[in-house]
């Protein structure tokens, strides 16, 4: 079972906004990179957006400007606010830990790197 859990999928328009939660009680996130992955069936698992230990982040070109990831180490999460949403964003958003070691201060958006996922959160766009 994973340690993992994603939460604040759901069903919005186009043009909305939509913020996903990563959380974990088993460890502590803001040491470790994070990543979030998204699935839609028929295709493989893209990266989206990640945030290093060392605090720098990496988006996927299409989302560059739209989403932004963030930490929030009060609750042991890390956060994918998602906006002017496309019905192309549309699918199940894993996030995923990389413990490392790392031999950059530069995260991954490489599924293979990653050592923990979530069970998914399915973000569904429809007018």
């Amino acid at each position: 079972q994973s340690q993992l859990v994603e939460s604040g999928g759901g069903l919005v328009q186009p043009g909305e906004s939509l913020t996903l939660s990563c959380g974990t009680s088993g460890f502590t996130l803001d040491f470790y990179d994070v990543a979030w992955f998204r699935q839609v069936p028929g295709k493989e698992r893209e990266g989206v957006s990640c945030i290093s230990h060392a605090h720098n982040v990496e988006y996927l070109d299409s989302v560059k400007g739209r989403f932004t990831i963030s930490r929030d180490s009060a609750k042991n999460s890390v956060n994918l606010h998602m906006s002017s949403l496309q019905v192309e964003d549309a699918g199940t958003y894993y996030c995923a830990v990389h413990f490392g070691p790392w031999s950059t201060s530069y995260c991954s958006l490489i599924p293979a790197e990653m050592r923990e996922w979530g069970e998914g959160t399915l973000v569904t766009i429809s007018s």
